[in-house]
């Protein structure tokens, strides 16, 4: 089967949608430093991700015209995006959680069970081992 070179041109971009797709990447970016300055407390993360996302996807789209390439090669994109979402969502649980360590005992377990046999001698002095007796009657 013999290779079709003609197929493979690169695509021309008007500038009107380069320009448009650069003032959309423009008003992203304004909207991220305009969110910079409110606390949006559990939510600063998810929404820092999806305009960081959005103007990935405009440059990957129109920049690198992915969108007038083979569709084998967005679905390469955009499976290699999910498993970078599903990566970056268990970091982020396991992050949150890093801080949550006051439930755990200071001492060892050794040292927790040595403790609470002192704890039941000074309760009971009377238990005290006494010494054995070698008769046995």
């Amino acid at each position: 089967m013999a290779h079709d070179s003609g197929n493979h041109g690169h695509h021309i971009i008007p500038i009107p949608t380069l320009t448009k797709t650069f003032a959309g990447l423009i008003a992203l970016t304004l909207i991220t430093v305009g969110l910079a300055q409110f606390d949006l407390g559990i939510f600063e993360v998810p929404a820092a991700l999806g305009l960081a996302s959005s103007k990935t996807a405009l440059v990957v789209m129109i920049f690198m015209a992915l969108k007038y390439d083979n569709p084998v090669n967005t679905l390469t994109f955009i499976v290699g995006v999910l498993f970078v979402g599903v990566f970056v969502t268990f970091t982020l649980l396991d992050t949150a959680f890093r801080g949550d360590l006051d439930n755990v005992d200071p001492m060892t377990i050794q040292e927790r069970e040595q403790l609470l046999q002192e704890l039941e001698q000074e309760a009971n002095p009377n238990t005290e081992e006494l010494p054995e007796s070698s008769d046995n009657a």
